[in-house]
């Protein structure tokens, strides 16, 4: 296979010649996020064959992901750093797509909670080398153009946890095929999709690591400095990872508990909704993805006409506000509005997260962002996936019990959003000019 290099950025080369290496990115990404959300759309199966529970589910679905996060995404986005980050994608994809694989021979809960973790740790990891090799393929003010398309890669994984995995259920519900024949359907669907993930990470094996810019120190620095230079952006970094994370958590409950919600309140069998749901999650990460680029692009260059502190921040606060009353989707009193709200959410959630990503590429020096990212998303699969479903859960409980999952699903997405604005704002005045100012 003939290798693409990624060319270190240059003012002359227009950002259509980075596109190939961006699209294969993408397509790695899209496969990760599959794979890591694929288990939302078959808990149902899962739940009734293994006779789990709601707080089991919540363990599987949550803290499943969040602690291995915690352990890894520091030590990962420190080999982001410092080691050939598309060995290291190729690696991770072949993680998550493992753990796909052992989700559908798991036997007990240790088993399932352990493939489980192994899918959030390949997706996770591979989307901080991801978001690397990004910002090292364009300029400071095209880098929101460059995450859009990573990110809509990340945005069609996520639709297609729900509509592929849904579609793949449906199928071997009515007409199982040879490769699955005596397996479940959920664990059969998770067979086909391990299948699936090899073929979408194999094109990784035509990139070549690109040349590193924007270090102000040294990607082999001591770590001494490395923490110095974090020290010293403590006031930017606090407030954003705490409006990001805030964000994370009402996405990450709205994905784990949407389809039972759907299932218990409305009475909608998984495969009436699979499609419409993995469309809705698609556009609106397309829409959000469009204008979160765009929006942290103009934004980015608004700062540098201006000298003004913060403009790549003004859509991350605009779609948080946005998020607020989206979040109040479960308890809406009919599934046009549930389908409206919760794409609503999901709009606001992808542009915060891609205008994130961006600050944290623009206004963080090169031998920094592995470990940025890694530290936030660690943060955010400690708070958003290993805290939130349960949490919802527990607000659920104090109402009454599980009929009332929706309205502990909305209390917990309202409350994290407003956190989330109020988070945003601070970051923005605290936001530095540049990545080595």
């Amino acid at each position: 296979m003939t290798s693409l290099t990624l060319e270190a950025p240059r003012a002359t080369r227009a950002f259509r010649h980075r596109l190939l290496p961006l699209l294969i990115l993408a397509l790695a990404m899209a496969g990760g996020f599959t794979m890591m959300g694929s288990f939302s759309m078959v808990q149902e199966g899962a739940k009734a064959e293994m006779g789990l529970s709601d707080y089991a589910l919540g363990l599987v679905q949550g803290v499943a992901a969040a602690v291995p996060l915690v352990v890894f995404s520091i030590p990962i986005g420190i080999l982001v750093d410092r080691r050939n980050r598309v060995r290291l994608l190729l690696l991770l994809g072949l993680v998550w797509t493992a753990g796909t694989l052992l989700t559908a021979f798991a036997q007990n809960l240790p088993v399932l909670f352990l493939a489980r973790m192994m899918a959030g740790i390949g997706t996770t990891g591979a989307l901080t080398c991801a978001l690397s090799l990004t910002a090292d393929l364009c300029a400071p003010e095209q880098r929101g153009r460059a995450m859009l398309v990573v990110t809509l890669g990340k945005c069609l994984g996520q639709a297609g946890a729900f509509a592929l995995a849904g579609w793949l259920l449906g199928a071997l519900l009515h007409a199982p095929v040879v490769l699955t024949q005596g397996l479940a359907p959920w664990r059969g669907t998770h067979v086909l999709l391990a299948a699936i993930s090899l073929c979408l990470i194999l094109p990784l094996l035509a990139l070549r690591e690109p040349e590193r810019r924007e270090v102000e120190a040294s990607i082999h620095a001591p770590f001494r400095v490395v923490v110095h230079e974090l020290w010293a952006r403590r006031g930017f970094l606090i407030p954003l990872f705490v409006g990001q994370v805030s964000v994370v958590m009402a996405d990450a409950a709205a994905s784990i508990w949407a389809s039972p919600v759907l299932s218990r309140s409305y009475g909608l069998a998984p495969e009436a909704f699979a499609g419409w749901m993995g469309a809705l999650i698609f556009s609106a990460g397309v829409l959000g993805s469009i204008l979160g680029g765009l929006a942290a692009d103009l934004g980015q260059k608004s700062s540098q006409r201006t000298g003004r502190r913060g403009g790549l921040l003004i859509g991350a606060v605009l779609a948080a506000a946005a998020g607020v009353p989206a979040a109040l989707f479960p308890i809406a009193p009919s599934v046009p509005l549930f389908a409206a709200a919760v794409g609503l959410l999901m709009f606001c959630g992808t542009i915060t997260g891609l205008v994130t990503s961006v600050a944290l590429t623009v206004l963080i020096p090169n031998e920094l962002r592995g470990l940025c990212i890694g530290a936030f998303i660690a943060l955010a699969g400690l708070v958003g996936f290993g805290v939130a479903p349960s949490l919802v859960a527990w607000a659920s409980d104090l109402l009454g019990g599980e009929a009332h999952l929706g309205q502990g699903l909305a209390i917990v997405g309202t409350a994290v959003g407003v956190v989330s604005v109020l988070a945003f704002l601070q970051a923005m005045r605290r936001a530095p000019m540049s990545a080595t100012a």
